[in-house]
């Protein structure tokens, strides 16, 4: 099995609904997100792909989408004052934690038609949190 591995770095703020700690209020991180492609054979000239083609496909989704944006919930009682102020907000169905968003790049990357295996994301510089294809698929 061949694997390849792209990093993509960004920055955006969030806060988490129901934290009992001081996550629950707004702040933000430098992320890195890790981008893990796999396959069992190489393209005609020796690649799973191209790392500008990974990087290049994840980057743009990444700064329009997720860059220096604030991820928040549905639900959060935030969220219109923040439209409201003109603010550039991505709405997620769930709590934007790094599992959470771990999971989002990786349906992008998914979508994008990519053999990805797994994306996980630093919130910091050690704290990490990763989603990974189900076994068997």
């Amino acid at each position: 099995m061949y694997t390849v591995t792209k990093e993509i770095h960004f920055c955006y703020g969030h806060r988490l609904l129901n934290h009992k700690g001081k996550c629950r209020y707004l702040h933000g991180h430098n992320a890195t997100a890790v981008i893990r492609l796999e396959s069992s054979e190489l393209d005609e000239i020796g690649m799973v792909c191209d790392f500008s083609d990974i990087g290049d496909f994840v980057k743009q989704w990444i700064d329009s989408e997720l860059d220096h944006n604030m991820l928040m919930h549905q639900d959060d009682p935030i969220l219109p004052t923040l439209q409201a102020a003109g603010e550039r907000v991505y709405v997620m169905k769930n709590n934007p934690t790094a599992e959470n968003i771990a999971r989002l790049i990786f349906d992008q990357v998914a979508k994008g038609g990519f053999p990805v295996v797994e994306v996980a994301i630093y919130e910091t510089d050690s704290a990490l949190a990763s989603y990974r294809r189900p076994s068997g698929q």
